[in-house]
């Protein structure tokens, strides 16, 4: 008898939960309604709220919509130009902003209108869709960063006050933060603030140990998610035979050859349970098969 769980911590986060019951909320009182972008990263998730009839747009479908058409915007955030040009247009905004990055874009803005205005400086993937809300909040000035590296670009005669994308790493950040203070000159100021989602950050340690106690990890998200990414490395780094899957029809039977006692499955804030769920039945049913065969 094989062992096969799937791992409690993981699924959506708070943001995501709340942007797909508001989703489900509006389409179940009729009428069209839209998502500006993927309501969350994952392809299982946004298929199945298309059928309910959840529309996804892009900004320059935006542009475009009639007056009174709803529009949802999703856990990610938007910049201010996305609300401005919503009120131009009667467009009617649905706001699934997660609470937690509503405050950070509220923090960077208060600091963008200081005196002096320092350098801004986001922790974050570029081009990821809250990294784009963010740099909204700045008239598009603030500087992204990945890699302590990269932060060469910045003036370190200037001050300098570094936030963070709340789905990245806190070991990332700390390597940033270390990177600009031993570079900063006297003259000048760094202020950093660590922005990072405990609830996202807190899944890597928690996720490293659900991977270590089995024999094979399966790990799904869908190729967009940054998270799942970061998610699953460290799985692989702590259980090699760690496989990542968007569906359970990527899952194959000869990751579980050999001896395998236990399976375990995870997945990324933008996993939903039911999408673990069917993996599960997959594996059950590959392990059923390998069995009677022998």
């Amino acid at each position: 008898m094989h062992l096969i769980e799937i791992d409690e911590g993981s699924g959506y986060c708070f943001g995501v939960t709340t942007a797909i019951n508001k989703a489900e909320e509006e389409l179940s009182a009729g009428g069209s309604l839209c998502c500006l972008g993927d309501i969350v990263h994952n392809g299982s998730e946004c298929e199945r709220l298309r059928t309910k009839g959840l529309t996804t747009i892009d900004h320059t479908a935006l542009a475009t919509l009639p007056r009174g058409t709803r529009v949802l915007l999703r856990a990610h955030g938007e910049p201010p130009a996305t609300y401005a040009l919503a009120h131009q247009r009667g467009i009617e905004l649905i706001d699934a902003t997660c609470p937690v990055v509503l405050q950070l874009q509220r923090r960077i803005k208060r600091v963008y209108d200081e005196p002096g205005q320092p350098q801004i400086v986001i922790y974050g993937k570029p081009g990821h869709a809250e990294v784009l809300g963010l740099v909204g909040q700045t008239d598009g000035t603030a500087i992204v960063i990945e890699h302590p590296e990269e932060a060469n670009a910045l003036d370190f005669s200037r001050d300098i006050c570094l936030f963070s994308q709340t789905t990245k790493p806190l070991e990332g950040f700390r390597q940033v933060v270390d990177y600009i203070s031993q570079r900063i000159q006297p003259s000048a100021q760094f202020r950093y603030f660590d922005t990072i989602c405990r609830q996202v950050a807190n899944r890597l340690p928690n996720v490293s140990a659900f991977a270590a106690r089995h024999d094979v990890v399966i790990f799904v998200c869908g190729q967009k998610s940054s998270n799942g990414r970061v998610l699953c490395e460290a799985c692989r780094k702590v259980n090699p035979a760690t496989y990542q899957v968007d569906n359970p029809e990527d899952i194959r039977p000869e990751w579980f050859e050999g001896e395998v006692g236990s399976v375990g499955i995870c997945g990324a804030t933008s996993t939903p349970k039911w999408l673990m769920e069917d993996c599960r039945k997959r594996i059950r049913e590959i392990l059923e098969l390998g069995e009677n065969k022998e």
